[in-house]
């Protein structure tokens, strides 16, 4: 037997060994998908084919650094193999081609957050009314349409008439003009213009049809229609396609995936084989009974059962709490029980919920009881303030065409250039058709700019000097040098002295990732890193080794799993959710019972299933019946526990109010609010609010409000706010609202 076969079932050598032609394999959760993929590699290359005509596709950093390890360790060559992700490939393709299209080859990449940014730019430009029209909703929406690869004239055609997107249209089509101007791409331009490269330079295509001609593409239940048209160009010439999936796990319809793209392979590629891998590795029998009872309830679906040879008799727990800090006190406590009971470590444990809000009581719980914990799909670490501000440094030294990062370095370090001085700049820009980098070495010529020329010149030589030495230079050095050499760590320290720390601590992690990246690059380029750090998520960052608990949202467990498992908020109205609840979509409906499957086998020893009878969110007190997917579970799998009513709810006719502790407002300080274990909670240490109860506040989202109560919650202060009649009472973390003080 060939080394790439051992310790493969028979399904699993049936997918390794099926090489030519289209082929899916419906792969199961927890049944070897990585191993098929790798081992299969190995086969082609076991075949002759080289490594540099192989290319294997998936939807994270993580999945393809762990793939192309696994590769490397199971074939020589298999270092060489193009081992990727979507964006990875599509950007490693334009850095080469996408002169073609009018760009140059040291483009940006902008965030969701410098999408917005521009749209708003856009809509004041347009005189659209930010109250009517949301610049997130129209992000949203321009995300759609690239998703679906429809262009700017297509969608004006399409809703012209529309008053709504009538206006989404105009946006979207300035949009992309400024794009254009500043060398940029936003993320869904990545795939949408590797797509326009391949229409508009059939030759182009044709070289990277030639170079793939085998091509293996894993998660493909998560394809949208935009990757779904790039997959079928390449493999078009060759047809050596194999795809692995689950359609169980179609999990991301809310972004554009779609599920037919695996439903309807055969249609798509008359003659595909379809090899079905049901034999599960990571759960026991239990977990796995559980999780297809609750997924054969779905009909759209392709039939398959999970089974497993593992042991493990231990029944799912449900456990319905009183309130959600009942919940969150049973899910601590049986952490701390299993720690010590069968010496297991935090990071064996993960707590996974349909959305955020959700985890705010369980994180508050887990900080006063000491229990270490991670909040994933939190703040990207690319959107931390000082990290985006060294990136803006970095995207403009390696693109002058770049008006955002232009206008957000330009005063950072302060430099006293006001907004005036930056409105004749853009204007001269405007006027002469340049840059905003290009117009300010041309300041000496802009009217009225003599007393600032100074200003504007140092920092434009600033930016020259920075050039200079990047040419020469690894990329971790030109980070510490302009660390270093615009004083940022001094200038962080006198805006925030109580923030210092850990922003210069989230510097150190940036100027490692440089020199990681320095040291693993094939060929170092600024270009290159900047597109690693445009191309991370926050899930990619999760180290075994890191001992806390794993707290995370159902959509970012996918692709991993814990010895432990807590499905928190197991509730109608949140798992499922309100709308697929009151919708009466079944199309809707089956996506959360999709969710709720990966969910169940992301377990690997035990499965618990929490709930509570009234929980606080969003200001509401709400009553949900336990998850209709109980009911669809086998009742002889489950054990359920009832509250010991540890907590009491909070009495809100008498929450306390706790405002900032401040000498100069003595009389505003209160004593501790108590919490469930009847002890008193500590207002929350290195935490200074600048308003207080009875305060005027302005919230982005909700606008003016009153400050009626500050409570402390941990490490975080809890603010009630009465916003107007359209948005009532809401409850924030002051760490997360950004609340601004308004003078009265």
């Amino acid at each position: 037997m060939k080394k790439f076969l051992e310790n493969l079932n028979k399904p699993q050598q049936e997918a390794v060994l099926y090489t030519e032609g289209a082929l899916l394999v419906l792969a199961g959760a927890g049944s070897g998908k990585t191993r098929v993929l790798t081992r299969r590699c190995a086969c082609l290359l076991d075949k002759g084919v080289s490594p540099l005509n192989l290319l294997a596709l998936t939807f994270t950093n993580k999945a393809a650094r762990e793939m192309k390890e696994r590769v490397a360790d199971v074939c020589d060559g298999g270092d060489k193999i193009w081992v990727s992700t979507f964006h990875s490939m599509c950007v490693r393709i334009l850095r080469r081609e996408i002169e073609a299209l009018g760009y140059t080859r040291d483009f940006t990449i902008y965030d969701s957050d410098d999408s917005t940014r521009i749209i708003t730019t856009c809509m004041a430009e347009l005189n659209i009314n930010k109250d009517k029209f949301q610049p997130k909703g129209i992000a949203g929406e321009i995300s759609r349409a690239k998703d679906e690869n429809i262009s700017v004239s297509e969608y004006e055609t399409m809703n012209g008439s529309d008053f709504r997107l009538g206006n989404v249209a105009k946006v979207y089509k300035l949009y992309q003009k400024k794009l254009r101007e500043a060398n940029a791409v936003d993320f869904d331009d990545i795939i949408s213009k590797t797509v326009e490269l391949f229409k508009k330079n059939p030759d182009t295509l044709e070289k990277y049809q030639s170079r793939f001609k085998y091509i293996m593409v894993d998660e493909y239940q998560d394809t949208n229609t935009l990757q779904y048209n790039l997959i079928h160009m390449l493999a078009a010439k060759y047809g050596n396609i194999c795809v692995v999936g689950d359609d169980d796990q179609s999990i991301y319809g809310w972004r554009g995936a779609n599920i037919r793209n695996i439903l309807e392979f055969e249609k798509d590629f008359k003659g595909a084989k379809v090899i079905k891998l049901t034999q599960n590795y990571r759960s026991t029998k239990i977990i796995l009974d559980c999780a297809n009872s609750v997924i054969q309830n779905n009909t759209e679906r392709k039939s398959k059962e999970l089974w497993t040879q593992n042991g493990g008799d231990e029944k799912i727990t449900f456990y319905s709490g009183d309130t959600d800090f009942d919940e969150a006190y049973f899910i601590i406590n049986e952490i701390k029980r299993l720690s010590s009971e069968k010496n297991m470590v935090f990071s064996d444990f993960a707590v996974l919920y349909r959305t955020h809000a959700t985890s705010r009581v369980i994180a508050e719980s887990c900080f006063k009881n000491n229990l270490p914990y991670r909040i994933f799909g939190g703040v990207n670490f690319s959107n931390y303030e000082e990290i985006k501000d060294i990136s803006a440094y970095l995207k403009l030294i390696n693109n002058p065409s770049d008006r955002l990062s232009f206008m957000r370095v330009i005063n950072v370090p302060k430099r006293g250039i006001g907004l005036t001085t930056i409105g004749r700049v853009e204007e001269y820009a405007n006027e002469h058709n340049l840059s905003m980098y290009d117009a300010a070495k041309q300041s000496h010529l802009i009217n009225g700019m003599s007393k600032k020329n100074l200003s504007i010149t140092a920092f434009t030589d600033l930016i020259d000097r920075f050039t200079e030495f990047s040419k020469t230079n690894s990329v971790n050095a030109l980070v510490e040098k302009i660390i270093t050499d615009i004083g940022y760590r001094d200038e962080l320290k006198s805006i925030n002295p109580d923030k210092y720390e850990q922003k210069s601590e989230n510097l150190d992690v940036l100027v490692s990732k440089a020199l990681e990246y320095d040291l693993h690059a094939q060929d170092s380029t600024l270009s290159e890193f900047l597109s690693e750090m445009s191309l991370g998520a926050d899930i990619d960052n999760l180290n075994e080794e890191d001992n806390r608990v794993a707290l995370m949202t159902l959509h970012n467990c996918k692709g991993l799993e814990f010895p432990v498992v807590f499905i928190a908020g197991f509730e109608d109205g949140i798992l499922p959710g309100y709308r697929a609840v009151t919708s009466g979509s079944t199309k809707e409906l089956e996506e959360e019972r999709r969710l709720c499957y990966v969910g169940i086998t992301r377990a690997r020893e035990k499965l618990y299933l929490t709930a509570a009878k009234k929980r606080d969110q969003a200001g509401r007190e709400l009553s949900n019946p336990p998850s209709r997917f109980l009911g669809e579970i086998d009742q002889t799998l489950l054990e359920r526990q009832e509250s010991e009513k540890r907590f009491r709810p909070r009495d809100k006719a008498t929450t306390h109010v706790s405002p900032r502790l401040k000498a100069d407002k003595p009389h505003l300080q209160k004593a501790y609010e108590m919490n469930a274990y009847d002890r008193k909670i500590p207002a929350p240490k290195d935490v200074t609010l600048e308003y207080a109860a009875g305060d005027t506040v302005s919230h982005m989202k909700y606008g003016k409000g009153e400050v009626l109560a500050i409570d402390p919650g941990g490490a975080d202060y809890e603010v009630t706010i009465k916003f107007g009649d359209d948005f009532g009472i809401k409850k924030f973390m002051a760490g997360f609202a950004k609340l601004k003080k308004i003078e009265t």
